[in-house]
């Protein structure tokens, strides 16, 4: 049998070695039409590829998944975190939690997940072709004959996708009979232009509440970590919201609106109380030089500033309407959205294959027999934290057990 992946990043690399292990007298082929494979994971948390997610309950890991968590419940109960960190562990590679939940190798550089991955691919037979760029793929009664750039074809009895959310893969999957659900960009940054926030980069808060504003929508709801950037805002509360609002913002063109609660974990009241005792206890210290609450000094500053309050003012000149329009501030400060930027290097969409058009008990397409799916191709993604790689080792675990079967 004659197996053909198209797609040398993690869930190419994982199903074909799922498959090679299944079947060992199987001949897998991996084309990949880069110099290099596995590009996204060496990238991946800043070089020290963030693998998966330390939640191993299949029922919670799915709620990470904006777009496809329903499809993957089943899947997960097969091949989830808990199934990741053995596979690895027992390739030789030990991976440890954050507190945050996202894990890594205990190397700290994604070379170690690279380096595993080519040598167990190696070891179990795969022939790993870069360079190697597909152009057609032609299906016949046994199975299919793909056509590289140049010239060269290979014939194959099942052929697999996981290209990702490239192009490519799309109008190959197109050509055998697939629908597209259209790809927009998620996982993103916020473009604000907004004094508030000017020459505050760097600036981060551990936990802010946000709230998308899109007219004519529900507001979208997060939180989590925020850090002021030179172009806005980004960080794990902001990354969540746009995968959540990646189709939301695509369609209003980017222009919207976040409201942000700096100070999630006081209810407003406990708030106003708490800057009613400091006014009386801190009477003669000026507000702006004295933050009573959990957050930077300069970002305090630039909020107390905005609602008017002069820098010099002391607690307890402070008027009620003052007071309230700085309680305003801090709960429901509203931020206008004008554009988005990206998130690092690690460009994730929504959209791809539509799920329908999957078997996820094997991920076999039900367009085309033979066909396989893995990964980002599939209209599966997931917030940042581990869980997109978790749903390409998944979907191409189940893929390769189902090629090599």
């Amino acid at each position: 049998m004659k197996i053909v992946a198209i797609g040398g990043g993690a869930a190419g690399f994982f199903g074909a070695i799922a498959a090679a292990e299944a079947s060992p007298h199987a001949q897998v082929t991996l084309l990949e039409a880069s110099p290099q494979v596995l590009a996204k994971v060496r990238i991946s948390g800043g070089g020290r590829c963030n693998v998966t997610h330390a939640c191993f309950d299949p029922t919670a890991l799915v709620q990470y998944y904006p777009r496809g968590g329903k499809a993957l419940r089943g899947s997960f109960a097969r091949f989830q975190p808990h199934d990741t960190v053995a596979w690895f562990e027992s390739r030789g590679v030990a991976l440890k939690t954050e507190p945050d939940g996202r894990m890594f190798p205990t190397t700290d550089d994604s070379a170690t997940i690279v380096d595993c991955l080519v040598h167990t691919a190696q070891r179990a037979g795969v022939q790993v072709a870069t360079g190697a760029a597909a152009t057609e793929v032609i299906p016949s009664a046994s199975g299919f004959t793909v056509q590289l750039k140049g010239g060269k074809t290979i014939g194959c009895d099942r052929l697999f996708l996981a290209t990702g959310s490239h192009p490519l893969g799309y109008r190959l999957a197109a050509s055998l009979g697939h629908q597209l659900v259209p790809p927009v960009p998620s996982l993103f940054t916020f473009n604000i232009s907004d004094p508030r926030l000017a020459a505050l980069a760097g600036v981060s808060v551990p936990l802010v509440r946000v709230k998308l504003l899109v007219e004519g929508q529900k507001p979208l709801e997060q939180e989590g970590p925020l850090l002021i950037t030179h172009w806005g805002a980004s960080g794990p509360a902001v990354l969540k919201l746009s995968a959540w609002g990646a189709r939301l913002l695509y369609d209003a063109r980017y222009r919207a609106a976040i409201q942000v609660n700096w100070l999630p974990a006081l209810k407003v009241e406990v708030l106003r109380g708490v800057l009613l005792r400091v006014k009386e206890e801190w009477a003669r210290k000026a507000i702006s030089k004295h933050c009573p609450v959990a957050l930077p000094q300069r970002l305090w500053q630039r909020l107390v500033e905005s609602v008017g309050i002069d820098p010099e003012l002391r607690w307890a000149d402070l008027s009620k309407k003052a007071l309230n329009l700085l309680l305003l501030e801090l709960t429901q400060g509203q931020f206008e959205i004008r554009g988005k930027g990206i998130f690092k290097d690690e460009f994730v969409t929504c959209g791809g294959i539509p799920l329908a058009e999957v078997n996820f008990k094997t991920m076999e397409s039900r367009c085309c027999p033979g066909l396989y799916f893995a990964g980002e191709i599939l209209d599966v993604d997931g917030v940042t934290g581990g869980f997109n790689f978790q749903n390409a080792w998944t979907t191409g675990w189940i893929a390769g057990q189902a090629m090599g079967g």
